[in-house]
């Protein structure tokens, strides 16, 4: 019996379908996913308005497969972007990572990467995961990786730990925080309004 036909109880989110970027240029943009990093370029749909929305917004919507079935998407709206949209920006503020099987794969992917001319270092060893990094023709900060022998047993010790070092670091951080952002910012627990939003 699934966890949806149990009365009372939701089923569990069970993985991400896709994730969105703005790009500067769909061209740009499928030669790094489909060319470099083999993704297939699975659909490139041609919207004249975003859903819910009232106002025409011409946009072409791109999405490229995952081996798993899932995909990375893109939406080149050149109307409403501008050229600061793509500087790079640190990977604290934004980045994608995507997983490979074996030391093997991830050395053979930074090599094919590295020879389309892309510059992409590492590989850097977080205990958790191995990775190599490089940037999209999007500044967007990209990630190839993967999982530790021991990465299981030590995500595990991790999820044991999560709740009070988010307590600690409330503790630490909160007159930082209060000073920057404001108390009522920090209680908020619903949704807030969109810039858009806020400007109307």
């Amino acid at each position: 019996m699934s966890t949806a036909a149990q009365p009372g109880k939701l089923a569990p989110i069970k993985s991400i379908h896709h994730a969105a970027y703005r790009c500067r240029d769909a061209e740009q943009t499928r030669w790094f996913y489909e060319d470099v990093l083999g993704m297939p370029l699975v659909a490139a749909v041609i919207n004249e308005q975003a859903a819910g929305r009232s106002e025409e917004i011409p946009y072409l919507h791109l999405f490229f497969g995952l081996g798993d079935g899932n995909t990375i998407a893109f939406f080149d709206e050149p109307d409403g972007a501008t050229a600061e949209q793509f500087e790079r920006i640190g990977g604290f503020d934004r980045h994608i990572a995507f997983l490979v099987d074996t030391e093997e794969d991830l050395l053979a992917w930074q090599k094919r990467i590295q020879a389309a001319g892309v510059n992409c270092h590492g590989p850097i060893d977080h205990g958790i995961v191995r990775s190599v990094y490089m940037y999209d023709p999007n500044g967007l900060q990209t990630e190839i990786m993967i999982r530790a022998p021991e990465h299981d047993r030590l995500m595990a010790d991790e999820r044991k730990a999560a709740m009070d070092n988010i307590r600690k670091w409330d503790k630490r951080t909160r007159a930082t925080k209060e000073a920057k952002f404001g108390t009522e910012a920090l209680a908020r627990r619903a949704s807030q309004p969109s810039r858009r939003q806020k400007q109307a």
